[in-house]
């Protein structure tokens, strides 16, 4: 109960801060840099939720001990929230930047293309009725959806012309954040990962409760 607490006002700090924190100029963002705040932790959340949706997935085809299975789904559903957030996030930033919502920049195609992925592992996931046989294919689509994940965040965006900014892990080495901007920027990435955290406990322990039920 004081984690709940403590993550709701640690949040609500950062996004104070987020709104007021003095920043640098980069390109013509401007004031509309801010949003970075948001987007790239919730990207960076939904990367982490995925690729342990793939750790969860190999421990269950190894141990076939079934709460593996609640994790990944667990994992994945939530990996598959911050995507769309990640997704609205961007698209509102592209309106004020490029003019329209949506461009089919290969960023905004990327993540487009993984919430298409796992929202397929979930209608995979319901059209099952069989427990055991669900969470077998669901594990090896959960593996195979991870193994492209890397690619398509990290890889693919690099290869080919974008009119997306430099990332904030990009090839120059550089950081374009002031010392108040990274700070905030860490601090937002690490409020976002503790509310992904907090949930997917939540989840994996009414799973168990769910388990001992049956």
């Amino acid at each position: 109960m004081v984690i709940k607490y403590l993550l709701f006002v640690w949040l609500a700090v950062v996004f104070c801060f987020a709104l007021i924190a003095p920043i640098p100029s980069i390109g013509n963002m401007g004031e509309r840099a801010r949003i970075l705040f948001f987007h790239v932790p919730m990207a960076w959340v939904a990367t982490i939720a995925f690729i342990m949706a793939l750790i969860y997935g190999i421990k269950y085809i190894r141990n076939r001990d079934i709460l593996y299975d609640y994790k990944a789904s667990s994992s994945a559903a939530l990996g598959l929230v911050f995507a769309i957030l990640a997704t609205i996030t961007g698209a509102i930033w592209a309106k004020f930047e490029w003019g329209a919502f949506w461009n089919w920049d290969p960023r905004q195609t990327s993540i487009f293309i993984l919430i298409l992925v796992y929202g397929a592992y979930f209608a995979l996931r319901s059209a099952i009725e069989s427990e055991e046989q669900r969470a077998k294919l669901s594990s090896v689509y959960s593996i195979l959806a991870g193994v492209t994940v890397p690619f398509f965040i990290f890889v693919f965006p690099r290869i080919v012309e974008t009119l997306h900014p430099d990332p904030i892990v990009n090839t120059s080495g550089k950081l374009k954040m002031n010392a108040a901007m990274f700070w905030v920027f860490l601090s937002s990435l690490a409020g976002f990962l503790g509310l992904f955290a907090w949930i997917l406990n939540l989840k994996i322990r009414l799973a168990k409760l769910s388990l001992r039920e049956k």
